[in-house]
């Protein structure tokens, strides 16, 4: 038992230098024996002295609780991507263009690991958030699991705010221990290390992340109230020397210099614990830094100098047709097995029977297939000089190789319409009950699967014949959420028809066409004709087909429906208390005569007073129809604070940018 205070704060310094040295170092200085004595002793004092804890005690890294969900995480600082270059030509471009306007300007260079981007925000010295890259922006907040990472320090000397951004991998060695205990457990089986990296980050039990021997690499930094430096190099070494995993940094000054090592790592890839997948090249001067910018998505002052891909030669066995979620059929070759980068191949997505038309590909080719970046086997093309006569053309199969519907052909791609098909059942019913659709309150994926899996539900239909005494079976459950997933699901009965239709998850069927339906057809609106529904203002020859081919196949199902539902087509009653709560404006503009934008096509970017999705539906109401992208066809665009590469399209072709104020102008308030 420790004695005291400051021998509790000794044997935290002891045990921390113990798994910086075995985690961080991969050189251990003590035996598990020793490690686990007297861990055991600081327990038993924290247990006695619960008050006494220290924020980088060890026991705080141990995983155990179980979240519902990721809070979302908004990063002090974006998390920019790089761009890349391929060949030293390329790279010569990049620095020349930096050199002429700073001749003096010299660079860092560091492998670039393969894994999941996270970024560390540290407070008073102590670590306080870990959140994922997400959209550069928002990221999620894992900070439950990072703290399980033995090469993350709870805390560090420096007091003031700083994000420290790195990369979470897995070395090979764990990658395929990992492995070989899923293949013992019959669990399926990580495509790669990054996967793996990236799939244990994101445990909602940060137990199963505390399993699995993680590894922090720093890359950069995010905010910093105050530098540590003002040499990127610098920084590093500093950070380094906050107890982090220290990543090999060479100081370049020239191309060939920086060539020079990317060869030299290259070389030696294959003797680095983690995969790599090329070389970060970095401005080193921070102030210089910021003088190169920023481009839309990436900094001007970095790049990454990526490896070549790996081809290999094999050949097509046969092909495989997969439905995926939204019914889009893949074709997948299955290939003879051939190991590229430590890994066996022996499957690769042919994307579409375009693509295998386009490239003449054949079962019994010998085809080229690549792996690029470490992670994606492609097929590059078919070697023609091998064929030797048993090589057959690849037909693209007429129906769902998972319910037999027939398919339909949509531009490139073959989809199967069936909502009932097995293959798409969980996935439209997870649609069905989002936000944007019906909105069931706490009717989210993690409850849909488990009512799938668990047998309750075999289709969108059974949803309406759940019980609570169905609910109360299922693991989590108890009497007050059974009774509010019930009392929500029957809250669907008189929805607005245009959510009924969006609902349905309709390829081309978005929340502004299934407006526009209900407003010209109503209930009617399943029964008209291609004729008919290309008649309405704004569709196009691909929605009113995928809307009449989907009203034909899932007739029944739609009927059932429509009779267990009973949705209001615009101008009925009033509807249920949801569509009225969420409309901002406190008017039903849909069934309003006053639609000021009708027929006009907006695209919203930026940040604005309201969510966006608030805006988009608002428009919607006034007539507009809001598309994503911006194009000749776009009457405005709406541009928030914060405006990206939208904007700057809008103006390269000449359409018409507003600010919120400008809109209460043009709709008259």
């Amino acid at each position: 038992m420790l004695a005291s205070h400051e021998h509790y704060r000794a044997a935290v310094a002891q045990l921390n230098s113990y798994a910086h040295a075995y985690y961080v170092l991969d050189d251990p200085i003590a035996s598990d024996e020793e490690y686990d004595i007297l861990y055991h002793e600081l327990k038993a004092y924290e247990h006695a002295h619960p008050d006494h804890i220290a924020p980088d005690s060890p026991t705080q890294r141990v995983g155990g609780s179980v979240l519902e969900s990721f809070e979302k995480h908004t990063h002090l600082q974006r998390m920019w991507s790089l761009d890349d270059v391929f060949d030293i030509a390329e790279l010569e471009e990049w620095v020349a263009r930096i050199h002429k306007s700073y001749p003096n300007a010299h660079f860092t260079c560091s492998p670039k690991f393969d894994g999941a981007s996270l970024n560390l925000c540290y407070e008073n010295g102590v670590l306080v958030s870990a959140a994922t890259r997400g959209d550069g922006i928002i990221g999620e907040e894992v900070l439950h699991n990072a703290k399980t990472i033995a090469s993350i320090p709870l805390t560090i000397p420096h007091k003031s705010t700083i994000e420290i951004r790195g990369e979470v991998v897995i070395p090979k060695e764990d990658f395929a221990r990992l492995n070989a205990a899923r293949t013992k457990q019959n669990l399926p089986l990580f495509a790669n290390p990054r996967n793996a990296a990236a799939g244990s980050l994101r445990q909602l039990d940060s137990s199963i992340t505390a399993e699995r021997r993680l590894l922090f690499v720093p890359w950069g930094l995010g905010f910093v109230r105050e530098a540590l430096s003002q040499s990127f190099y610098e920084s590093m070494r500093a950070i380094e020397r906050f107890g982090f995993y220290a990543p090999k940094i060479l100081e370049a000054q020239s191309t060939q210099e920086i060539h020079a090592y990317y060869e030299q790592i290259q070389q030696e890839r294959e003797n680095f614990s983690m995969m790599l997948d090329g070389m970060v090249v970095m401005v080193d001067d921070f102030a210089l830094q910021e003088r190169l910018g920023w481009t839309i998505k990436s900094p001007r002052f970095a790049c990454a100098y990526k490896f070549p891909a790996v081809e290999k030669i094999t050949k097509i066995l046969s092909i495989t047709n997969q439905v995926g979620r939204t019914g889009v059929i893949t074709p997948v070759a299955e290939l003879e097995p051939v190991e590229i980068e430590g890994a066996t191949i022996s499957r690769a997505s042919l994307y579409n029977y375009t693509d295998i038309e386009k490239k003449d590909i054949r079962i019994g080719d010998c085809v080229i297939i690549i792996r690029s970046g470490d992670v994606i086997p492609k097929i590059i093309k078919p070697i023609e000089s091998r064929r030797d006569g048993s090589q057959t053309p690849i037909a693209p199969p007429t129906h769902c190789p998972e319910c037999g519907c027939a398919l339909v052909q949509e531009e490139v791609i073959l989809r199967c319409c069936n909502l009932s098909c097995k293959a798409r059942i969980v996935e439209s019913i997870i649609y069905f009950a989002s936000k944007r659709a019906l909105n069931i309150d706490g009717l989210g994926e993690k409850i849909i699967t488990q009512l799938y899996e668990e047998g309750k539900i075999a289709s969108i239909i059974d949803l309406y014949a759940l019980s609570v005494e169905d609910l109360l079976e299922l693991e989590g459950f108890k009497d007050k959420k059974a009774a509010n997933l019930i009392t929500a699901i029957a809250a669907t009965k008189h929805i607005a028809l245009w959510r009924f239709i969006n609902a349905l998850g309709i390829t081309h069927i978005g929340e502004w066409a299934s407006k526009e339906l209900d407003r010209r057809f109503g209930l009617a609106c399943f029964a008209k004709s291609y004729e008919e529904i290309i008649g309405i203002v704004g569709f196009g020859q691909e929605m009113a087909e995928s809307f009449v081919e989907f009203s034909a196949v899932n007739h029944e199902l739609i009927s059932r429906l429509l009779a267990l539902i009973e949705p209001l087509p615009t101008g009925s009653a009033v509807g249920s208390n949801m569509d009225s709560a969420m409309d901002s404006s406190g008017g039903d503009f849909a069934s309003s005569a006053k639609r000021p934008l009708e027929n006009l096509t907006f695209v919203i970017t930026g940040t604005l007073s309201v969510p966006r999705d608030d805006m988009r539906e608002r428009l919607e109401n006034l007539g507009a129809r809001v598309s994503g992208s911006v194009s000749k066809k776009t009457d405005y665009v709406l541009c928030g604070s914060d405006a990206g590469s939208k904007e700057q399209k809008a103006r390269e072709l000449g359409v018409k940018i507003i600010t919120e104020l400008d809109l209460e102008k043009l709709i008259g308030f």
